[in-house]
């Protein structure tokens, strides 16, 4: 990841980020004030020898000095001196008891003791250290006496003082380093989650997968379980740009001839691709073009729900009997659109999609319509989509924000070109509106123009539509 990836998913989660900090910086107050108070108290003791007579005897005497600094300092904590500072201060405890409240530090390159004590009583800190330091040099004058005196003398040169603050806890310091630490640790549960999650979420994430177009970004609509035909139902939203600017940009890749037949599917159920297909055929019938939409799912037929049809008689019938392909198109209101719905559900989709049936009726229907448009099961599950492909549908592939993983996608791409299909491009669906520029661009303020300026939406006022015979006839002429 660079630096540009760190920053997307700071300004993307940023609220988590936030919200630990304050969580860290409460957790920190919080901990200070159940906290018991600390005071530290220090004293510091100067070792020296006996003074000698030469200089070598000095420089002697205070190598012997330095040797013995760490000695003291282990047995200031030792129970030989806090037995002492029992008796001493009446303390009527154990001396095991002080061993964790005394700590005896060497000044580096000195010969200088510090030697601090701990307690939750200033006035006691400060009198233990001070009963340390003395006994201490008790102690050292009697183990290093030679029968008549010692040659090590143990000075107090800085006496504890009564600390006026406690050493901990502090309130300030903990909110702060509190706060640090659950804002390091959002980030990094960030991170974690987004290199662990492959879910395609993004055009970006599109693109790092593949190099195929990406033909338009449809941003995700919490209202289209109510009303999926967006492009008719509110024609001037920014939704209904985008499909028909789908729509032009199918204008553009190279198909077989002026008649345009393609099969749109997806990874995975559940990925918008029904009401991507349908509204990019309400799309194209609003230009006035015809346009001949197949619910091609023969497993799980949904589009004469959607366009509110019939659908007891539809592609598997006519595959059966080609008589019965007049009846079983049926036209869409007042547009140059018509919807052939699947019909009975077969026990055998992928043969009945891949017989030679299909491909005649392909053949005919695209020599009556302008566009004829598939509805194509999901490639994973089943190979029906795959089917379809070998009739010389240019495929177009649904990959739906948050639903889709990467590897799902990738291995759609490659049943593509393992089938040796011609891929047009993908279309991404649900995305959210600051994950797709397109969407952004639509929602510049496309409707709020149209309606200002007392213009009609591109399909609010469609031009009849042709019938069959008419729409043959117009194939003839051109």
């Amino acid at each position: 990841m660079d630096l540009l990836e760190y920053a997307r998913l700071l300004r993307k989660h940023w609220l988590v980020v936030i919200a630990a900090t304050i969580l860290g910086v409460g957790a920190g107050l919080l901990l200070a004030m159940v906290q018991t108070p600390s005071y530290r108290a220090s004293t510091e003791v100067f070792i020296s020898t006996q003074a000698s007579d030469t200089s070598s005897d000095l420089v002697q005497g205070n190598a012997f000095t330095l040797s013995r600094v760490n000695t003291y300092a282990r047995l200031a904590s030792s129970e030989e001196v806090l037995d002492r500072v029992v008796e001493q201060l009446d303390l009527g405890v154990p001396a095991r008891e002080l061993i964790e409240q005394i700590r005896a530090v060497p000044v580096p390159g000195t010969a200088i003791l510090e030697i601090s004590a701990t307690s939750s009583d200033a006035e006691f800190a400060a009198a233990l250290a001070n009963a340390t330091a003395a006994n201490l040099a008790d102690s050292v004058a009697e183990l290093e006496s030679d029968g008549t005196s010692s040659p090590i003398r143990l000075a107090t040169i800085v006496s504890a003082s009564v600390p006026p603050v406690p050493e901990s806890p502090r309130p300030l310091l903990q909110a702060v380093l509190g706060g640090l630490l659950m804002a390091v640790a959002a980030l990094a549960f960030v991170v974690a989650r987004d290199l662990l999650d492959t879910r395609i979420r993004t055009e970006r994430d599109i693109k790092a997968v593949t190099s195929t177009p990406l033909l338009a970004s449809v941003h995700f609509d919490a209202k289209s379980t109510k009303r999926p035909l967006v492009v008719h139902d509110d024609p001037l939203s920014p939704q209904s740009e985008v499909f028909r600017t789908l729509r032009t940009n199918l204008n553009f890749l190279k198909v077989d001839g002026n008649r345009r037949l393609f099969a749109i599917t997806s990874s995975i159920p559940g990925e918008g691709k029904t009401t991507t297909v349908a509204n990019l055929a309400l799309a194209i019938a609003g230009s006035g073009q015809s346009v001949l939409l197949i619910d091609a799912d023969l497993r799980k037929p949904k589009l004469a729900d959607y366009m509110n049809l019939n659908g007891a008689v539809g592609l598997t019938d006519v595959l059966i009997d080609p008589s019965v392909l007049d009846d079983a198109v049926q036209r869409w209101g007042s547009t140059g659109l018509y919807v052939l719905p699947a019909g009975h559900v077969p026990p055998n989709p992928s043969e009945l999609l891949g017989s030679q049936a299909m491909h005649s009726l392909l053949a005919e229907l695209r020599s009556e319509f302008d566009w004829v448009v598939l509805d194509a099961p999901p490639l994973l599950p089943v190979t029906d989509a795959v089917v379809l492909a070998q009739h010389g549908a240019e495929m177009l592939l649904v990959a739906a924000a948050n639903r889709v993983n990467a590897s799902q996608l990738k291995r759609s791409l490659e049943m593509l070109e393992t089938a040796d299909a011609s891929l047009g491009g993908l279309i991404m669906t649900m995305a959210r509106p600051d994950q797709s520029e397109a969407y952004r661009y639509a929602a510049y303020g496309y409707g709020d123009r149209a309606q200002s300026s007392g213009e009609p939406g591109e399909d609010a006022v469609a031009p009849p539509a042709p019938t069959r015979a008419s729409a043959r006839r117009g194939a003839a002429d051109r």
